[in-house]
């Protein structure tokens, strides 16, 4: 991971930010909402700059801050999201609604997993962030690379998991086995004989999927 004097100084020389994004991350502190943080924001809306989706899913709404961040990048993209948290939807949906981007933003309500067919029916997509519960990559993984354009990619957030993969020992038990899945998520991802993935030491840990030329 990055320490902390770089980290710092890239925070010192960013630019400032709208008020909204600042609200929004108040809004997630204050209520104890986990949301990407800048760095990792900052690499998801290059990727979505450089690859031009027309389609985005998001498996992970919470208060809807990364698709409204993605669709910031991109103010033409179509971004499907679904959340499984009824009281996050109502807040997702109240912050896109407030900032007139309902047209451009979709939030399903509902279990990833449950709602599948609803969901695969408005891809194909061209760009996946996956950012929901952790033990379930692999799921969702699975489940939606399917709907994956043949030149899309596929981003998964949290890989590095505060660097308790690398450490479990370090962490609660309950921790370490969540740890363990991702960590075995990570391997499964670089030896997955259809993608080629990254993993960047960025935030939380960002992996980085496409599919091989055929």
């Amino acid at each position: 991971m990055i320490n902390e004097a770089i980290l710092q100084y890239l925070d010192n020389i960013r630019p400032s930010q709208s008020e909204w994004i600042i609200q929004l991350r108040r809004e997630a502190e204050e209520h104890h909402v986990p949301i990407m943080d800048e760095h990792g924001i900052g690499l998801l809306q290059q990727l979505i700059r450089i690859h031009q989706p027309a389609k985005i899913l998001e498996i992970g709404t919470a208060i809807g801050y990364s698709a409204l961040r993605m669709l910031e990048a991109k103010p033409d993209t179509q971004i499907t999201t679904v959340e499984r948290n009824p009281e996050m939807v109502e807040r997702a949906i109240y912050n896109i609604t407030s900032l007139n981007k309902q047209n451009h933003i979709d939030v399903i309500l509902g279990d990833a997993l449950e709602a599948a067919d609803r969901i695969t029916e408005k891809g194909p997509f061209d760009f996946i962030f996956i950012d929901a519960a952790k033990g379930q990559y692999r799921h969702f993984f699975d489940t939606y690379q399917q709907s994956l354009t043949d030149d899309g990619c596929i981003v998964t957030d949290n890989v590095l998991f505060r660097g308790m993969v690398a450490n479990p020992s370090d962490a609660s038990k309950r921790l370490q086995k969540l740890a363990e899945k991702i960590d075995q998520y990570n391997q499964w991802l670089l030896q997955h004989p259809e993608y080629h993935t990254t993993i960047l030491p960025v935030g939380d840990g960002v992996a980085l999927s496409v599919k091989k030329t055929k």
